[in-house]
C-alpha cells in the first residue's frame, strides 16, 4: 500500500466534511473491495474515511409498506433479519449467499451498491424490487442509480444512508456463481408487483445492470 491518512468518523456530517477536505478521499464501509484494491496498488487515496463508527447507518426496520436497511448493515445481518425474511425472502436468500462467512460479516449493503461491481448481487435486487437509495443529500430511484461499470449516480461527497425496498408480491433470485468467490457469473432477479414483472440480469455484461419489464 501507499501512505494514506486514516480517519474513523462517528457521524455522516463528519464523514462528508472529511471527504470535502481530502485531496483524493475514499469512503470505506466493510472494506471488502477497497482494501484489496489498495493492497494491490490499484488505488492510492490520500484519505481513507472509515464509516464503521456511524451507528445511524446501521439497522433494519419496517417503514410502512417498505423495509429500510441502513447502508452499514452487513450481508449477514440482512440474511438473518426476520423482517427481511418475512417481507422479501428472496432478498434475505440473496444476502446469505454472498461470498463466505467472513465476507458476509464484514461486507455491507451500502458498500456493495456504491461499488457497483458488474458481478455483484445487490444491484439486481435494487432495480428489480424498485428500491430507493437514500443519501445524505437526496433520494435516488434504483433504476437511475447505476450508471456504468463501477459507476453510480453518487457525487464525490455523497454517501448512502439507507436503501428502502418496497414489499413485493413475489420475488426470486438465482445465479450461476464462481465456485471460489461466489460472484455471479450470471444472475437473474425476478420480482412481481401487481401486473408488472421485472427481470434484472447481473454478471452477464460489463456495464450497468439492465432491467426488463414484462
Amino acid at each position: 500500500m501507499y501512505n494514506f491518512s486514516y480517519q474513523k468518523v462517528t457521524s455522516v456530517d463528519d464523514a462528508v466534511e472529511a471527504m470535502q477536505k481530502a485531496d483524493d478521499g475514499k469512503f470505506v464501509a466493510g472494506g471488502q473491495t477497497m482494501l484489496p484494491t489498495m493492497k494491490h496498488r490499484l488505488a492510492s487515496p490520500s484519505d481513507v474515511i472509515d464509516l464503521g463508527g456511524i451507528e445511524d447507518l446501521k439497522g433494519i426496520c419496517m417503514d410502512g409498506d417498505a423495509i429500510s436497511i441502513g447502508a452499514m448493515t452487513t450481508h449477514a445481518e440482512v440474511a438473518a433479519s426476520s423482517d427481511v425474511q418475512s417481507a422479501i425472502p428472496a432478498l434475505a436468500k440473496l444476502a446469505g449467499n454472498i461470498g463466505d462467512p467472513a465476507v458476509r460479516n464484514r461486507g455491507t449493503i451500502g458498500g456493495s451498491i456504491a461499488n457497483n461491481d458488474p458481478a455483484a448481487d445487490y444491484p439486481a435486487a435494487v432495480i428489480a424490487l424498485g428500491a430507493t437509495v437514500k443519501t445524505n443529500k437526496r433520494e435516488i430511484a434504483g433504476d437511475e442509480f447505476f450508471t456504468g461499470m463501477f459507476e453510480t449516480a453518487l457525487e464525490e461527497d455523497e454517501l448512502i444512508t439507507s436503501i428502502s425496498f418496497p414489499k413485493t408480491e413475489a420475488a426470486a433470485y438465482m445465479k450461476f456463481e464462481n465456485p471460489a468467490s461466489r460472484y455471479a457469473i450470471v444472475g437473474v432477479f425476478v420480482a412481481k408487483s401487481g401486473d408488472e414483472v421485472k427481470v434484472v440480469v447481473t454478471g452477464a455484461t460489463a456495464c450497468e445492470h439492465r432491467g426488463m419489464r414484462l
